[in-house]
């Protein structure tokens, strides 16, 4: 009798569904593409699809949950929530290694700067492990990030003595070297900020600028990436990422790169001819009306001037910053794919 029912419990046991997952996602903002054509699609739709109704998720945004920005990776890690994903440089507060995920002017397409985020990933990876309590799924780019000004400007130079709100910290500096006022100001707060003289120009992915109606307070359009590419990094929870079966795992890891990652970062290789074009009128606009900013061209001295600032005092600065063995790490991996190296 006892075989029997052993062998009852067994079949029993084999013939039971495996548990479904359920995670808490918390997504990044909730009015830019980045979330509406790539991060909602994929958490709501594609990967329940494909884990055959065995994941479910429950998503929002950090702005709809109106958390701090320097919250939202601690709080991960302390699994307030599953997974979340945000901008890199909001959490360099607690991380400055981190600031070398995201560093301007070295990467000028799409193709460039996934090379640069592939070569960084496993510091990336360790960073999140040991600040954050999580493991990394993904990066995905926001558009390059650019100049708005609300002031009439013609060449990089014309910064110099103005109020510019930096995209991220090594920004901040690379602004700051140029004689620029780097001036922080949160991306919601940006349209008043410009409008109201807070600052004079602002840094942002040209996309995200004209989801976001930054046309309307500016007038000028410098295209140069100062502010790179804001690498968006999805985590998850390491407490939970341990509690999922190895297949639930190879299912999560797999599906992200082919239904989220890989198709963001196809559509960043054209977005900044097509953004510029909807933010000036130069061109066919692929997302709705055209506006009519100014054009500021960027020059060959304009861009080696910002490199070389970027190269010879932004970049060192960081690595005394940051300590340990980061600049060696980095110097060994996105320096080796870019071609700099950290003295």
């Amino acid at each position: 009798m006892k075989k029997v029912i052993s062998v009852l419990a067994a079949s029993t046991a084999l013939a039971a569904p495996a548990m479904a997952e359920d995670l808490s996602v918390v997504g990044s903002w909730s009015s830019l593409p980045l979330h509406n054509e790539y991060e909602a699609p994929f958490w709501n739709t594609t990967l329940p699809e494909a884990s055959g109704g065995d994941i479910n998720v429950e998503l929002t945004t950090h702005n709809q949950m109106s958390l701090g920005l320097g919250d939202i990776y601690p709080l991960l890690g302390q699994g307030v929530y599953d997974v979340a994903m945000t901008v890199a440089d909001y959490a360099v507060a607690d991380a400055p290694e981190l600031e070398g995920l995201d560093v301007p002017l070295l990467a000028l397409t799409a193709n460039e700067a996934r090379a640069m985020v592939d070569a960084a990933r496993p510091m990336v990876s360790d960073i999140y492990r040991d600040r954050f309590n999580s493991h990394v799924l993904a990066i995905a780019p926001y558009p390059p990030q650019v100049v708005f000004c609300n002031s009439e400007i013609s060449n990089l130079g014309d910064l110099e003595g103005l109020k510019v709100r930096a995209s991220g910290r090594m920004t901040a500096k690379l602004l700051e070297a140029l004689g620029a006022e780097g001036v922080n100001v949160s991306f919601a707060e940006v349209p008043g900020a410009l409008q109201n003289g807070v600052v004079d120009c602002a840094v942002t992915g040209a996309g995200s600028g004209y989801s976001a109606g930054w046309w309307e307070v500016s007038t000028h359009l410098l295209p140069i990436p100062l502010g790179g590419w804001d690498p968006v990094v999805t985590a998850i929870n390491l407490d939970k990422w341990n509690s999922l079966s190895a297949d639930t795992q190879a299912l999560l890891t797999s599906e992200i790169v082919s239904g989220f990652e890989d198709p963001a970062w196809a559509s960043a290789q054209d977005a900044l001819v097509n953004d510029i074009a909807c933010l000036t009128g130069n061109g066919e606009c692929p997302s709705g009306e055209a506006r009519s900013m100014t054009l500021v061209e960027v020059s060959d001295a304009d861009f080696d001037r910002a490199r070389d600032i970027l190269t010879s005092e932004v970049l060192p600065e960081w690595a005394e910053r940051a300590g340990g063995d980061w600049a060696a790490r980095w110097n060994d991996s996105v320096g080796a794919v870019v071609g700099v190296t950290i003295n």
